[in-house]
């Protein structure tokens, strides 16, 4: 029983450590660089997105001067 137990840690040891079973980029360099341009440029559009959820990039209306708001 305690082989087993012993067994069955070691491989989970061993599994956690190795890493991705299936590599997230080709093996090819041509391929591999385009996946990797691909995902900088997706990256690259964060910011963009951040503002746009936040509307950051909307006008701002407020003005410069300030304005008396009563009948002149």
């Amino acid at each position: 029983m305690r082989k087993m137990i012993y067994g069955t840690v070691l491989t989970v040891m061993l599994l956690l450590s190795v890493g991705c079973i299936a590599p997230i980029y080709s093996s090819s360099p041509d391929v591999r660089a385009r996946q990797l341009i691909y995902t900088s440029e997706n990256l690259r559009e964060i910011p963009r997105t951040w503002e746009r959820i936040w509307f950051l990039d909307m006008p701002d209306l407020m003005v410069l001067y300030r304005t008396h708001g009563g009948v002149l």
